[in-house]
């Protein structure tokens, strides 16, 4: 097998890894896979320093309207998210991630992040380049459709 396939075929593997990974820590706290991807998508919002509407929310995961509202209604209920009014527009109404889940989600996922970032200290920064793109054109490939 060529090189490059079998790097494809090693990158599906591992989404199929770490999605299983994610389907257990749904399945632990009585989520929906999608609860974990919204509450990802929201912490990444969170990081980049960006307010996540309901609308946006929708979008990022492919959602309807009223499954985005049933979705962000389970998780506040659960207490993972609560909405609360725009700093910038206090008529709007922006979704945020509880810091009990931020820690719920640490708990469960911490030891992987910890061991992806204990490889990736091994590379020297040109190897380390060269992951960041590999891994940025899948996901805008992906991303395409």
């Amino acid at each position: 097998m060529e090189p490059e396939m079998e790097i494809v075929h090693l990158l599906r593997a591992v989404a199929v890894e770490l999605g299983l990974h994610s389907a257990r820590f749904a399945n632990r706290n009585g989520m929906h896979p999608t609860d974990v991807r919204a509450l990802i998508v929201l912490m990444d919002a969170d990081r980049a320093g960006e307010e996540m509407t309901t609308g946006r929310l929708g979008g990022a995961l492919g959602l309807n309207s009223a499954g985005t509202t049933a979705l962000v209604d389970r998780l506040e209920r659960a207490g993972h998210v609560r909405r609360v009014r725009s700093e910038g527009d206090r008529r709007r109404v922006v979704v945020e991630v509880d810091q009990r889940a931020v820690a719920l989600g640490q708990d469960f996922f911490g030891p992987l992040i910890g061991r992806a970032v204990e490889l990736l200290q091994g590379y020297d920064d040109r190897e380390l380049a060269a992951v960041r793109g590999f891994l940025d054109g899948v996901r805008e490939a992906a991303a395409e459709g």
